[in-house]
């Protein structure tokens, strides 16, 4: 390393110089990334990871290795010996790990697309088509599309299922960037089908408590409506929000139609409790806990600056099954937007950790959407006179921050205005 950095400087005017040094470096890296491969692979033949009781990856990351790297060198050190001259030409530098890594995965790909298997002449055959491609200077998305492409040739050759069909290449991904997660699916004909029928029916825009447009864009909305679904399936809550007789919501099983809380895990640091982490998604501020609270099971575990834990605090009092059959007999839908029952959540008008009860006259429905806007943007909700929820925009809204009435009772027809008087 140290010769690497002595021989070659940047601070020159030497335009072929700087090309001939960045050729030189890549093929070096090539080849350095081609070794670490190697060596991942010798170390899970020896066994080292199982004695240890931990995957590859993660001994790699103790020794500085980024996560992504650690699976692309794991993924290549299992295929080297069985992709032909793609071996030979890793070794020499001439691919890129991620090249490679696109060949050792398109190869996957082509075998699990195959109705028969695929023997190791035919293995060598296909890894020489994607290498190919490699030299053509084709990225790695690019290898694994085109090994897409060959992959259903494979199928159609063997009597497969057609790729729209097959269950079997269907994958989920997911990525943590800056604290939020990016979800990245490839799904079957019947499995989407049923995605987006969820997606359909949960994200329909919502007219404003003035009757202006729902300003969520379309991918907003969808976002919105897989929190829903989420929230929906982590407790079994069966939901018909559709079924409908004489204009009432009909609860066709126990406890359907009501969107139950999802169950959730908050660690709090005693010495800096505005450090707070979720299991899988790291930090949330104090507003993010509080609104999670609101309806969802939090267990609160609190810890010592060495992760011990001091204490372990009981969930957090919700609304029972039968306080909320009576904000749903009450609200009848989320009083912000209007969103069925079966989306919204029980809200804490003064919240539980603010010494506000869990009863009626301090709880309201709203959907994911607007109780984000309660805690996030400036809506307040206010209990009136009348034992009614009412809505204060922010001032970006209504400079005056006029009251504006619950949703169904916006839309109180002249049949139901003497019984609501």
């Amino acid at each position: 390393m140290a010769v690497v950095r002595d021989a070659v400087s940047a601070d020159h005017d030497d335009a072929a110089l700087a090309c001939d040094t960045i050729r030189a470096l890549v093929e070096l890296r090539n080849v350095t990334e081609h070794q670490l491969a190697a060596h991942s692979a010798t170390l899970c033949r020896l066994g080292v990871d199982k004695r240890q009781g931990r995957r590859m990856t993660e001994l790699l990351g103790e020794l500085g290795v980024a996560p992504a790297d650690a699976h692309r060198w794991v993924r290549i050190g299992r295929a080297l010996g069985s992709l032909g001259t793609v071996d030979g030409f890793s070794a020499d530098g001439a691919f890129s790990s991620a090249h490679v890594d696109a060949i050792v995965r398109g190869l996957a790909h082509i075998e699990q697309r195959s109705a028969t298997p695929i023997d190791s002449d035919e293995r060598r055959q296909f890894a020489s088509s994607l290498a190919a491609q490699a030299f053509s200077t084709t990225t790695p998305a690019d290898i694994f599309e085109y090994a897409r492409t060959v992959g259903n040739i494979r199928s159609d050759d063997t009597g497969g299922l057609p790729a729209a069909e097959d269950r079997c290449i269907n994958s989920v991904t997911t990525t943590k960037v800056d604290g939020r997660l990016r979800v990245k699916a490839d799904l079957d004909a019947v499995v989407g089908e049923k995605l987006m029928t969820a997606i359909d029916k949960f994200s329909a825009p919502q007219p404003q408590p003035d009757g202006s447009h729902d300003p969520r864009g379309p991918e907003r909305r969808c976002a919105d409506a897989l929190e829903i679904i989420l929230d929906l399936a982590a407790n079994g809550a069966a939901t018909d929000a559709s079924s409908n007789i004489n204009g009432d919501n009909v609860i066709s099983q126990p406890f359907a139609g009501l969107a139950s809380p999802t169950q959730l895990g908050l660690t709090i640091p005693a010495a800096t409790p505005e450090l707070s982490t979720l299991p899988f998604m790291g930090a949330v501020t104090e507003a993010t806990a509080r609104r999670l609270a609101c309806d969802a099971d939090v267990t609160v575990m609190i810890t010592d600056g060495e992760e011990v834990p001091l204490a372990v605090g009981r969930t957090k009092r919700l609304f029972t099954r039968t306080q909320r059959r009576a904000l749903k007999k009450r609200d009848h839908c989320c009083i912000k937007c209007g969103a069925p029952a079966s989306w919204t959540r029980a809200h804490h008008i003064t919240h539980w950790a603010d010494g506000g009860d869990t009863d009626l006259d301090n709880g309201c429905l709203l959907c994911s959407s607007c109780h984000d806007d309660v805690h996030h943007r400036g809506w307040d909700v206010v209990m009136g006179h009348d034992r009614h929820p009412w809505l204060i925009p922010p001032t970006t809204v209504d400079p005056q921050r006029r009251p504006i009435m619950s949703y169904h009772r916006r839309t109180m027809n002249l049949d139901n205005l003497p019984a609501a008087a």
